[in-house]
């Protein structure tokens, strides 16, 4: 009795997790530098696996303890607002690349002086096109995500909650194919990456985001397989519900991201064709 839990909180066991994360995260950075200088990609992608495994492993574990009931309610609370501390740390993330733009965008002057600055040839890119596909196909997932959480916290609807996970993976699933489509196309006609400013803020914003876009839709589809396997209750659905909002932070960027740089940026920049 002298060892009986009496507080709401969960100590967690000693782990070597977090030791193989950092050691996963400094060997890939490194192996990064190396690929750059063009001696070898293996040290990467080591890293990176690495990295991946910690993270497999970690959050495995963090399901296994929600289901042993180790998420009291006080936990629950910690492990939200971490998730939003994790949000506003990717919102001034894209908030620096919106800088970047608008900065070259607005006053498009190098900073070395006796240089002038040469706005390059930009092949229009009709914002009402594929971008605006992509923008309402990124919506409509966020309106699947919604009525899915809908469905479970309001209505313990299970068949709905999987049905609208399910639709919500396969339109991030269509997205992403639709964006690297768009950028085979700008590539063909013409724009490079680090061949401008413009270009370099064009690729760096928007594949972020498509990257995040990526990361979200694996966040889905394994809150699906959970669902599938029984997860998720009314009052106990923290995983479920830090998706929906790393969803719609997603959403969210894209709609400035669209503004931005396909309505204002592409089509109002100085030398557009």
């Amino acid at each position: 009795m002298a060892h009986a839990k009496n507080h709401d909180y969960h100590i967690l066991p000693p782990s070597i997790l977090p030791f193989l994360g950092a050691l996963g995260g400094f060997i890939m950075l490194f192996g990064a530098v190396l690929w750059m200088h063009d001696v070898t990609p293996f040290m990467f992608w080591a890293g990176l696996a690495l990295v991946l495994y910690t993270m497999f492993d970690w959050w495995s574990k963090v399901v296994a303890e929600s289901r042993i009931g180790d998420h009291t309610a006080v936990v629950r609370i910690g492990l939200r607002y971490g998730f939003i501390l994790f949000i506003m740390s990717e919102v001034m993330f894209f908030v620096a690349w919106f800088w970047s733009f608008f900065k070259n965008a607005l006053y498009p002057m190098s900073e070395y002086a006796g240089t002038e600055y040469v706005q390059p040839e930009i092949y229009h890119v009709d914002a009402f096109h594929l971008p605006l596909i992509n923008t309402v196909i990124l919506l409509l997932s966020g309106c699947a995500v919604t009525w899915a959480h809908h469905a479970l916290v309001h209505e313990n609807d299970r068949k709905a909650l999987i049905q609208g996970l399910a639709i919500a993976v396969v339109l991030g699933v269509a997205f992403t194919f639709l964006q690297a489509y768009e950028y085979s196309y700008l590539l063909y006609k013409g724009w490079e990456f680090g061949g401008d400013k413009f270009f370099s803020n064009f690729f760096m914003a928007t594949g972020f985001h498509g990257f995040h876009v990526i990361i979200g839709t694996i966040f889905l589809f394994v809150c699906l397989i959970r669902a599938l396997k029984g997860d998720f209750t009314q009052d106990r659905h923290v995983g479920f519900e830090a998706a929906a909002w790393y969803w719609h932070f997603v959403d969210v960027v894209w709609l400035f991201l669209f503004v931005a740089v396909y309505m204002w940026g592409v089509n109002l920049m100085p030398g557009a064709h």
